[in-house]
Protein backbone atom coordinates (compact mmCIF):
# COMPACT_ATOMS: atom_id res chain seq x y z
CA UNK A 1 0.00 0.00 0.00
CA UNK A 2 1.46 3.53 -0.78
CA UNK A 3 1.46 5.44 2.20
CA UNK A 4 -0.62 8.43 3.01
CA UNK A 5 0.55 11.82 2.30
CA UNK A 6 -2.02 13.43 4.90
CA UNK A 7 -3.82 11.83 7.63
CA UNK A 8 -6.83 13.20 9.87
CA UNK A 9 -6.45 10.97 13.13
CA UNK A 10 -9.64 11.65 15.78
CA UNK A 11 -9.83 14.66 15.05
CA UNK A 12 -12.47 16.68 17.12
CA UNK A 13 -13.59 20.71 16.31
CA UNK A 14 -16.15 22.07 18.85
CA UNK A 15 -17.46 25.28 19.03
CA UNK A 16 -18.91 26.01 22.14
CA UNK A 17 -21.03 23.44 22.80
CA UNK A 18 -21.32 22.02 19.38
CA UNK A 19 -19.00 19.39 17.69
CA UNK A 20 -18.66 20.23 14.03
CA UNK A 21 -16.35 17.02 13.94
CA UNK A 22 -16.27 14.07 16.12
CA UNK A 23 -13.09 11.76 16.51
CA UNK A 24 -13.17 11.72 12.58
CA UNK A 25 -10.24 10.28 10.85
CA UNK A 26 -9.57 10.21 7.11
CA UNK A 27 -6.25 9.75 5.04
CA UNK A 28 -5.16 11.02 1.59
CA UNK A 29 -3.03 8.70 -0.45
CA UNK A 30 -1.08 10.32 -3.32
CA UNK A 31 -1.88 9.08 -6.63
CA UNK A 32 -5.84 9.12 -5.66
CA UNK A 33 -9.08 10.98 -5.95
CA UNK A 34 -10.90 10.68 -2.42
CA UNK A 35 -14.15 12.00 -2.49
CA UNK A 36 -15.94 13.33 0.64
CA UNK A 37 -20.21 13.43 1.12
CA UNK A 38 -22.24 14.37 3.22
CA UNK A 39 -25.34 16.65 3.93
CA UNK A 40 -24.86 19.99 4.58
CA UNK A 41 -23.76 21.01 8.04
CA UNK A 42 -21.87 17.47 8.31
CA UNK A 43 -18.80 18.32 9.13
CA UNK A 44 -16.99 18.78 5.27
CA UNK A 45 -16.39 22.62 5.17
CA UNK A 46 -14.64 22.34 8.56
CA UNK A 47 -12.27 19.46 7.79
CA UNK A 48 -11.14 21.91 4.66
CA UNK A 49 -10.37 24.25 7.25
CA UNK A 50 -8.60 21.99 9.43
CA UNK A 51 -6.49 20.95 6.47
CA UNK A 52 -5.77 24.06 5.26
CA UNK A 53 -4.24 25.47 8.82
CA UNK A 54 -7.35 27.91 8.91
CA UNK A 55 -8.85 26.06 12.31
CA UNK A 56 -6.78 23.92 14.55
CA UNK A 57 -8.57 20.46 15.94
CA UNK A 58 -9.92 20.50 19.73
CA UNK A 59 -8.19 17.59 19.89
CA UNK A 60 -6.62 14.53 17.64
CA UNK A 61 -3.46 15.00 15.16
CA UNK A 62 -2.68 15.81 11.75
CA UNK A 63 0.45 13.81 9.74
CA UNK A 64 1.97 14.50 6.83
CA UNK A 65 4.23 11.61 4.96
CA UNK A 66 3.75 9.96 8.64
CA UNK A 67 4.91 12.98 11.16
CA UNK A 68 2.95 14.83 12.95
CA UNK A 69 2.39 18.18 12.25
CA UNK A 70 0.61 21.06 13.41
CA UNK A 71 -0.59 24.05 10.78
CA UNK A 72 -0.16 27.04 12.52
CA UNK A 73 -1.71 29.33 9.65
CA UNK A 74 -2.57 28.59 6.49
CA UNK A 75 0.50 29.53 5.21
CA UNK A 76 2.30 26.58 7.07
CA UNK A 77 -0.42 24.44 5.28
CA UNK A 78 0.55 25.63 1.85
CA UNK A 79 4.35 24.98 2.37
CA UNK A 80 3.36 21.30 2.84
CA UNK A 81 1.61 21.32 -0.36
CA UNK A 82 -1.80 21.75 0.89
CA UNK A 83 -4.02 24.11 -1.20
CA UNK A 84 -7.73 24.18 -2.00
CA UNK A 85 -10.22 25.22 -4.33
CA UNK A 86 -13.81 26.52 -2.46
CA UNK A 87 -16.70 26.48 -3.65
CA UNK A 88 -17.32 30.36 -3.71
CA UNK A 89 -14.36 31.72 -6.29
CA UNK A 90 -11.98 33.74 -4.26
CA UNK A 91 -10.42 36.41 -6.30
CA UNK A 92 -9.31 39.80 -6.14
CA UNK A 93 -11.61 41.30 -8.76
CA UNK A 94 -9.24 44.81 -9.10
CA UNK A 95 -6.27 42.65 -10.27
CA UNK A 96 -5.79 40.61 -13.53
CA UNK A 97 -6.19 37.13 -14.04
CA UNK A 98 -1.79 36.25 -13.58
CA UNK A 99 -1.89 38.77 -10.44
CA UNK A 100 -4.51 36.32 -8.78
CA UNK A 101 -2.70 32.76 -10.30
CA UNK A 102 0.69 33.94 -8.41
CA UNK A 103 -1.25 36.33 -5.57
CA UNK A 104 -0.38 33.37 -2.84
CA UNK A 105 3.08 33.16 -4.00
CA UNK A 106 5.66 34.19 -0.90
CA UNK A 107 8.56 34.45 -2.46
CA UNK A 108 8.09 36.84 -5.00
CA UNK A 109 10.92 39.37 -5.59
CA UNK A 110 10.40 42.82 -4.99
CA UNK A 111 10.63 43.71 -8.03
CA UNK A 112 8.24 41.89 -10.65
CA UNK A 113 9.24 40.76 -13.73
CA UNK A 114 6.21 41.52 -14.95
CA UNK A 115 6.43 39.63 -18.63
CA UNK A 116 7.64 36.61 -16.90
CA UNK A 117 4.53 36.00 -14.39
CA UNK A 118 2.15 37.02 -17.83
CA UNK A 119 4.17 34.26 -19.90
CA UNK A 120 4.04 31.82 -16.91
CA UNK A 121 0.12 32.49 -16.04
CA UNK A 122 -0.20 31.91 -19.50
CA UNK A 123 1.45 28.43 -19.77
CA UNK A 124 -0.70 27.18 -16.45
CA UNK A 125 -4.13 28.41 -18.32
CA UNK A 126 -2.79 26.66 -21.37
CA UNK A 127 -2.62 22.93 -19.15
CA UNK A 128 -5.96 23.98 -18.42
CA UNK A 129 -6.69 23.66 -21.76
CA UNK A 130 -8.57 26.87 -21.87
CA UNK A 131 -9.23 30.42 -23.36
CA UNK A 132 -8.36 33.16 -20.95
CA UNK A 133 -6.84 36.69 -21.03
CA UNK A 134 -4.52 36.67 -18.45
CA UNK A 135 -4.32 40.44 -18.35
CA UNK A 136 -7.99 40.86 -17.91
CA UNK A 137 -9.40 41.69 -14.52
CA UNK A 138 -11.24 39.38 -12.51
CA UNK A 139 -14.09 41.53 -11.86
CA UNK A 140 -15.59 40.87 -15.57
CA UNK A 141 -15.08 37.00 -15.01
CA UNK A 142 -17.71 34.57 -15.44
CA UNK A 143 -17.95 32.41 -12.33
CA UNK A 144 -16.49 29.27 -14.67
CA UNK A 145 -13.84 31.58 -15.71
CA UNK A 146 -13.13 32.49 -11.59
CA UNK A 147 -13.20 28.67 -11.11
CA UNK A 148 -10.74 28.42 -13.57
CA UNK A 149 -8.30 30.86 -12.36
CA UNK A 150 -8.53 29.30 -9.16
CA UNK A 151 -7.87 26.43 -9.74
CA UNK A 152 -4.86 27.55 -11.98
CA UNK A 153 -3.80 28.83 -8.65
CA UNK A 154 -3.54 25.94 -6.78
CA UNK A 155 -1.25 24.39 -10.16
CA UNK A 156 1.24 27.16 -9.60
CA UNK A 157 1.67 26.21 -5.75
CA UNK A 158 2.89 22.48 -6.88
CA UNK A 159 0.41 21.40 -4.96
CA UNK A 160 0.86 17.64 -2.98
CA UNK A 161 -2.64 17.72 -1.68
CA UNK A 162 -5.75 19.58 -3.66
CA UNK A 163 -8.88 19.79 -1.97
CA UNK A 164 -11.69 20.85 -5.24
CA UNK A 165 -14.70 21.52 -2.72
CA UNK A 166 -17.67 21.49 -5.05
CA UNK A 167 -15.45 22.87 -8.25
CA UNK A 168 -18.47 22.13 -10.60
CA UNK A 169 -20.92 24.21 -9.09
CA UNK A 170 -20.74 26.73 -11.40
CA UNK A 171 -19.83 25.03 -14.65
CA UNK A 172 -21.42 23.37 -17.47
CA UNK A 173 -21.67 19.24 -18.22
CA UNK A 174 -18.23 20.15 -20.77
CA UNK A 175 -16.75 22.58 -18.38
CA UNK A 176 -16.60 19.71 -15.73
CA UNK A 177 -15.59 16.92 -18.10
CA UNK A 178 -12.53 19.17 -18.47
CA UNK A 179 -12.11 19.53 -15.20
CA UNK A 180 -11.68 15.81 -14.40
CA UNK A 181 -9.67 15.76 -17.01
CA UNK A 182 -7.39 17.93 -14.90
CA UNK A 183 -8.49 16.43 -11.24
CA UNK A 184 -7.31 12.99 -13.32
CA UNK A 185 -3.71 13.92 -14.75
CA UNK A 186 -3.09 15.59 -11.01
CA UNK A 187 -3.60 12.54 -9.51
CA UNK A 188 -1.32 10.56 -12.40
CA UNK A 189 1.19 13.10 -11.35
CA UNK A 190 0.97 12.02 -7.78
CA UNK A 191 -1.54 14.28 -6.13
CA UNK A 192 -3.72 13.47 -3.64
CA UNK A 193 -7.06 14.98 -4.94
CA UNK A 194 -9.92 15.71 -2.50
CA UNK A 195 -13.03 15.72 -3.87
CA UNK A 196 -16.46 17.22 -2.28
CA UNK A 197 -19.27 17.26 -4.40
CA UNK A 198 -22.93 17.14 -3.89
CA UNK A 199 -23.86 15.76 -7.57
CA UNK A 200 -23.41 12.16 -6.65
CA UNK A 201 -23.06 11.09 -10.49
CA UNK A 202 -20.03 13.13 -9.89
CA UNK A 203 -18.45 11.17 -7.38
CA UNK A 204 -19.23 7.81 -9.51
CA UNK A 205 -17.34 9.06 -12.27
CA UNK A 206 -13.93 10.51 -10.38
CA UNK A 207 -13.46 9.65 -7.70
CA UNK A 208 -11.41 6.07 -6.77
CA UNK A 209 -12.47 6.10 -2.90
CA UNK A 210 -15.35 7.56 -0.93
CA UNK A 211 -15.60 8.76 2.58
CA UNK A 212 -19.55 9.60 4.36
CA UNK A 213 -19.42 12.01 6.83
CA UNK A 214 -22.69 12.59 8.68
CA UNK A 215 -22.98 14.90 11.61
CA UNK A 216 -19.60 15.32 12.53
CA UNK A 217 -18.57 11.95 12.23
CA UNK A 218 -17.16 9.03 10.38
CA UNK A 219 -19.46 6.62 8.84
CA UNK A 220 -17.77 4.77 6.15
CA UNK A 221 -15.05 4.62 3.64
CA UNK A 222 -14.67 2.25 0.58
CA UNK A 223 -13.30 2.54 -3.16
CA UNK A 224 -15.88 3.77 -5.10
CA UNK A 225 -17.21 0.32 -7.34
CA UNK A 226 -17.92 -1.31 -3.65
CA UNK A 227 -20.93 1.01 -2.99
CA UNK A 228 -23.72 2.31 -4.89
CA UNK A 229 -26.39 5.42 -5.09
CA UNK A 230 -29.00 4.16 -2.97
CA UNK A 231 -26.30 2.83 -0.45
CA UNK A 232 -23.99 6.04 -0.05
CA UNK A 233 -27.62 8.22 -0.03
CA UNK A 234 -28.46 6.05 2.56
CA UNK A 235 -25.42 6.61 4.46
CA UNK A 236 -25.20 10.15 4.24
CA UNK A 237 -28.94 11.38 5.28
CA UNK A 238 -29.38 8.14 7.54
CA UNK A 239 -32.84 8.23 6.14
CA UNK A 240 -34.93 6.34 2.69
CA UNK A 241 -34.55 8.96 -0.42
CA UNK A 242 -36.37 6.54 -2.92
CA UNK A 243 -38.65 8.25 -5.65
CA UNK A 244 -38.22 11.78 -3.31
CA UNK A 245 -37.11 12.91 -7.00
CA UNK A 246 -39.82 11.71 -9.11
CA UNK A 247 -42.23 14.23 -11.45
CA UNK A 248 -44.70 15.50 -9.62
CA UNK A 249 -48.10 16.43 -11.25
CA UNK A 250 -48.42 19.96 -12.91
CA UNK A 251 -50.49 22.95 -11.07
CA UNK A 252 -49.95 25.37 -14.48
CA UNK A 253 -53.52 26.80 -14.65
CA UNK A 254 -53.23 28.47 -18.58
CA UNK A 255 -53.63 31.40 -17.48
CA UNK A 256 -50.60 33.45 -18.56
CA UNK A 257 -48.68 35.05 -15.24
CA UNK A 258 -45.28 36.28 -17.35
CA UNK A 259 -45.34 37.41 -20.85
CA UNK A 260 -41.79 38.08 -22.56
CA UNK A 261 -41.77 39.21 -26.24
CA UNK A 262 -38.24 39.45 -28.37
CA UNK A 263 -36.36 40.65 -25.46
CA UNK A 264 -33.09 41.65 -25.59
CA UNK A 265 -30.29 43.35 -24.93
CA UNK A 266 -27.44 44.27 -26.83
CA UNK A 267 -24.08 42.02 -26.38
CA UNK A 268 -25.88 39.82 -23.80
CA UNK A 269 -29.25 38.13 -25.64
CA UNK A 270 -31.94 39.12 -28.62
CA UNK A 271 -35.48 37.92 -29.46
CA UNK A 272 -36.48 36.35 -26.19
CA UNK A 273 -39.74 35.26 -26.29
CA UNK A 274 -41.80 32.78 -23.65
CA UNK A 275 -44.40 33.09 -21.26
CA UNK A 276 -44.62 31.45 -17.99
CA UNK A 277 -48.63 30.29 -16.42
CA UNK A 278 -49.41 30.88 -13.33
CA UNK A 279 -48.73 27.61 -11.05
CA UNK A 280 -46.11 26.82 -14.21
CA UNK A 281 -42.43 25.95 -13.59
CA UNK A 282 -40.30 26.92 -16.12
CA UNK A 283 -36.80 25.62 -16.59
CA UNK A 284 -34.15 27.56 -18.62
CA UNK A 285 -31.42 25.46 -19.42
CA UNK A 286 -28.26 25.75 -21.84
CA UNK A 287 -24.45 25.62 -21.11
CA UNK A 288 -22.59 28.46 -18.79
CA UNK A 289 -22.25 31.15 -21.38
CA UNK A 290 -26.10 30.58 -22.84
CA UNK A 291 -26.56 34.12 -21.44
CA UNK A 292 -29.21 32.28 -19.02
CA UNK A 293 -28.78 34.45 -16.43
CA UNK A 294 -28.49 37.95 -18.07
CA UNK A 295 -32.74 37.16 -18.94
CA UNK A 296 -32.68 36.85 -15.72
CA UNK A 297 -31.22 39.90 -15.13
CA UNK A 298 -33.25 41.80 -17.21
CA UNK A 299 -36.32 40.54 -15.82
CA UNK A 300 -35.24 41.37 -12.35
CA UNK A 301 -34.67 45.35 -13.26
CA UNK A 302 -30.44 44.84 -12.33
CA UNK A 303 -29.78 44.59 -15.97
CA UNK A 304 -32.61 45.93 -18.24
CA UNK A 305 -33.06 44.77 -21.49
CA UNK A 306 -33.10 47.58 -24.21
CA UNK A 307 -35.49 45.86 -26.58
CA UNK A 308 -38.77 43.69 -26.61
CA UNK A 309 -41.69 43.90 -24.04
CA UNK A 310 -42.53 42.20 -20.45
CA UNK A 311 -46.01 41.91 -19.77
CA UNK A 312 -47.40 40.56 -15.97
CA UNK A 313 -51.38 39.24 -16.25
CA UNK A 314 -51.82 41.02 -19.35
CA UNK A 315 -50.47 44.34 -18.89
CA UNK A 316 -46.83 45.51 -19.93
CA UNK A 317 -44.74 46.93 -17.59
CA UNK A 318 -40.88 48.56 -17.48
CA UNK A 319 -38.95 47.26 -14.87
CA UNK A 320 -35.96 49.74 -14.36
CA UNK A 321 -34.86 48.45 -11.09
CA UNK A 322 -34.97 45.83 -8.61
CA UNK A 323 -37.19 47.72 -6.82
CA UNK A 324 -39.78 47.98 -9.89
CA UNK A 325 -39.38 44.46 -9.86
CA UNK A 326 -40.42 43.95 -6.39
CA UNK A 327 -42.86 45.74 -6.16
CA UNK A 328 -44.29 44.09 -9.59
CA UNK A 329 -44.62 40.45 -7.79
CA UNK A 330 -41.08 39.82 -8.96
CA UNK A 331 -38.48 37.84 -6.53
CA UNK A 332 -34.84 36.55 -7.88
CA UNK A 333 -32.94 34.12 -6.01
CA UNK A 334 -28.99 34.56 -7.73
CA UNK A 335 -26.35 32.04 -8.42
CA UNK A 336 -23.83 34.58 -7.41
CA UNK A 337 -24.90 34.00 -3.49
CA UNK A 338 -22.11 36.63 -2.15
CA UNK A 339 -22.60 39.54 -5.01
CA UNK A 340 -26.43 39.72 -5.57
CA UNK A 341 -27.82 37.47 -2.58
CA UNK A 342 -26.88 37.50 1.32
CA UNK A 343 -24.92 39.74 3.02
CA UNK A 344 -22.45 37.26 4.69
CA UNK A 345 -21.34 39.64 7.84
CA UNK A 346 -25.38 39.89 9.39
CA UNK A 347 -27.04 36.90 11.41
CA UNK A 348 -29.92 34.83 9.42
CA UNK A 349 -32.44 37.07 11.00
CA UNK A 350 -31.32 39.88 9.07
CA UNK A 351 -30.64 38.33 5.61
CA UNK A 352 -34.12 36.03 5.42
CA UNK A 353 -36.09 39.74 6.29
CA UNK A 354 -33.73 41.94 4.72
CA UNK A 355 -35.85 42.16 1.67
CA UNK A 356 -38.99 42.75 3.42
CA UNK A 357 -37.78 44.58 6.24
CA UNK A 358 -40.52 47.37 5.26
CA UNK A 359 -43.30 44.97 7.13
CA UNK A 360 -40.95 44.58 10.44
CA UNK A 361 -41.09 48.98 10.95
CA UNK A 362 -43.45 50.14 13.32
CA UNK A 363 -44.99 53.24 13.34
CA UNK A 364 -42.63 55.06 15.03
CA UNK A 365 -39.44 53.68 12.42
CA UNK A 366 -38.20 51.11 14.94
CA UNK A 367 -38.04 47.46 13.49
CA UNK A 368 -40.35 44.60 15.52
CA UNK A 369 -37.68 41.87 16.63
CA UNK A 370 -39.68 39.73 17.94
CA UNK A 371 -41.53 39.69 14.59
CA UNK A 372 -38.55 39.55 12.44
CA UNK A 373 -37.07 36.44 14.66
CA UNK A 374 -40.52 34.74 14.54
CA UNK A 375 -40.42 34.69 10.64
CA UNK A 376 -36.53 34.00 10.41
CA UNK A 377 -37.61 31.14 12.64
CA UNK A 378 -40.21 29.68 10.84
CA UNK A 379 -38.05 29.85 7.56
CA UNK A 380 -35.12 28.09 9.12
CA UNK A 381 -37.42 25.21 10.27
CA UNK A 382 -39.25 24.69 7.13
CA UNK A 383 -35.82 24.92 4.84
CA UNK A 384 -34.01 23.05 7.39
CA UNK A 385 -31.29 25.69 7.89
CA UNK A 386 -28.93 24.53 10.23
CA UNK A 387 -27.24 27.40 12.51
CA UNK A 388 -26.32 27.46 15.67
CA UNK A 389 -28.81 30.08 16.25
CA UNK A 390 -30.83 33.21 14.21
CA UNK A 391 -28.44 35.22 15.34
CA UNK A 392 -25.05 33.47 13.60
CA UNK A 393 -23.32 35.21 11.02
CA UNK A 394 -24.52 33.59 7.87
CA UNK A 395 -20.58 33.83 6.82
CA UNK A 396 -20.09 30.98 9.35
CA UNK A 397 -22.86 29.07 7.81
CA UNK A 398 -22.01 26.25 5.23
CA UNK A 399 -22.64 26.90 1.34
CA UNK A 400 -25.57 25.18 1.41
CA UNK A 401 -27.09 26.65 4.53
CA UNK A 402 -26.17 30.32 2.57
CA UNK A 403 -28.25 29.26 -0.10
CA UNK A 404 -30.90 28.37 2.31
CA UNK A 405 -30.95 31.55 3.71
CA UNK A 406 -31.09 33.12 0.45
CA UNK A 407 -34.13 31.52 -0.54
CA UNK A 408 -35.88 32.07 2.65
CA UNK A 409 -35.26 36.09 2.15
CA UNK A 410 -37.32 35.73 -1.20
CA UNK A 411 -39.63 33.43 -0.48
CA UNK A 412 -40.67 35.83 3.01
CA UNK A 413 -41.45 37.79 0.15
CA UNK A 414 -44.27 36.08 -0.99
CA UNK A 415 -43.65 36.75 -4.56
CA UNK A 416 -46.20 36.16 -7.74
CA UNK A 417 -43.36 35.33 -9.76
CA UNK A 418 -40.33 33.79 -8.95
CA UNK A 419 -36.67 33.63 -10.38
CA UNK A 420 -34.44 31.30 -9.41
CA UNK A 421 -31.03 30.82 -10.59
CA UNK A 422 -29.13 27.30 -9.82
CA UNK A 423 -31.37 26.55 -6.90
CA UNK A 424 -29.78 23.95 -5.40
CA UNK A 425 -26.14 24.76 -6.33
CA UNK A 426 -24.63 23.65 -3.51
CA UNK A 427 -27.07 21.98 -1.06
CA UNK A 428 -26.85 17.88 -0.48
CA UNK A 429 -29.35 15.54 -1.83
CA UNK A 430 -31.46 15.86 1.27
CA UNK A 431 -31.73 19.35 1.08
CA UNK A 432 -32.34 19.24 -2.80
CA UNK A 433 -35.19 17.40 -2.57
CA UNK A 434 -36.47 19.90 0.18
CA UNK A 435 -35.74 22.45 -1.86
CA UNK A 436 -37.38 20.97 -5.16
CA UNK A 437 -40.88 20.33 -2.81
CA UNK A 438 -40.86 23.62 -2.12
CA UNK A 439 -40.99 24.93 -5.34
CA UNK A 440 -43.78 22.13 -6.39
CA UNK A 441 -45.73 23.55 -3.50
CA UNK A 442 -45.30 27.58 -4.51
CA UNK A 443 -46.33 26.42 -7.98
CA UNK A 444 -49.48 24.59 -6.68
CA UNK A 445 -50.60 28.01 -4.72
CA UNK A 446 -50.14 29.87 -7.86
CA UNK A 447 -46.44 31.44 -8.28
CA UNK A 448 -45.03 31.31 -11.38
CA UNK A 449 -41.47 29.92 -11.64
CA UNK A 450 -38.85 30.40 -13.99
CA UNK A 451 -35.49 27.97 -12.92
CA UNK A 452 -32.35 28.09 -14.68
CA UNK A 453 -30.56 25.29 -14.13
CA UNK A 454 -27.54 23.06 -15.10
CA UNK A 455 -28.30 19.85 -13.42
CA UNK A 456 -30.29 18.51 -15.87
CA UNK A 457 -31.67 15.89 -13.74
CA UNK A 458 -33.24 18.58 -11.57
CA UNK A 459 -34.65 20.15 -15.33
CA UNK A 460 -36.40 17.18 -15.53
CA UNK A 461 -37.80 16.48 -12.59
CA UNK A 462 -39.07 20.05 -11.69
CA UNK A 463 -39.80 21.54 -15.36
CA UNK A 464 -43.52 21.33 -16.85
CA UNK A 465 -41.22 22.81 -20.00
CA UNK A 466 -38.14 23.24 -20.49
CA UNK A 467 -36.69 26.15 -22.70
CA UNK A 468 -33.03 25.67 -24.17
CA UNK A 469 -30.43 28.84 -24.43
CA UNK A 470 -27.72 29.01 -27.30
CA UNK A 471 -25.28 32.19 -27.47
CA UNK A 472 -27.56 34.54 -25.88
CA UNK A 473 -31.48 32.81 -28.26
CA UNK A 474 -33.86 30.34 -27.46
CA UNK A 475 -33.43 27.51 -30.00
CA UNK A 476 -35.61 25.00 -28.56
CA UNK A 477 -39.07 24.04 -26.53
CA UNK A 478 -39.89 20.50 -24.78
CA UNK A 479 -42.96 19.77 -22.73
CA UNK A 480 -41.22 18.67 -18.80
CA UNK A 481 -43.07 15.33 -19.42
CA UNK A 482 -41.20 14.17 -22.61
CA UNK A 483 -37.87 16.00 -22.61
CA UNK A 484 -34.73 13.82 -22.01
CA UNK A 485 -31.43 14.94 -21.61
CA UNK A 486 -30.11 13.95 -24.86
CA UNK A 487 -32.76 16.48 -26.08
CA UNK A 488 -31.51 18.90 -23.95
CA UNK A 489 -27.65 18.90 -24.80
CA UNK A 490 -28.30 18.08 -28.72
CA UNK A 491 -30.18 21.79 -28.71
CA UNK A 492 -27.84 23.48 -26.12
CA UNK A 493 -24.58 22.37 -28.42
CA UNK A 494 -25.89 23.33 -31.33
CA UNK A 495 -26.41 20.05 -32.93
CA UNK A 496 -29.87 20.38 -33.38
CA UNK A 497 -32.71 17.77 -32.08
CA UNK A 498 -32.29 14.85 -31.15
CA UNK A 499 -33.18 12.49 -34.01
CA UNK A 500 -32.61 9.44 -31.92
CA UNK A 501 -35.51 10.47 -29.71
CA UNK A 502 -38.48 8.79 -29.41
Amino acid sequence: MVAPVLEINGVTKSFGRTAALSDFSVSLEPGTIHAVVGENGAGKSTLIKIMTGLYHPTSGSICVDGVETVFESTRAAQMQGIAAIYQEPMVFPDLDVAENIFISHMNRPARIDWSRMYSEAEEIIARLGVKLDVRRLAASLTLAEQQTVEIARAISLDVRVLIMDEPSSSLSNHEVQRLFAIARALRDQGVAVLYISHRLEEIFEIADKVTVVRDGRHIHTSPIEAVTHDVLISRMVGRDMQDRFARADGHATGEVMLQVTGLGREGAFRDVTFQVERGEIICLSGLVGARRTDVALALFGIAPADRGTIEIDGSKVDVPTPKAAKGLGIAYVSEDRRKLGIAMSESVTSNVTLATLAKYVGKLGIIDGRSERRDAAGWRDKLNIKAENLSSSVGNLSGGNQQKVMLAKWLNASPRILIVDEPTRGIDIGAKAEVHAILRDLASRGVAILIISSDLPEVLSLADRVLVMREGRLVGEFSGEAVTEEDVMHLALGAGPNRDAA
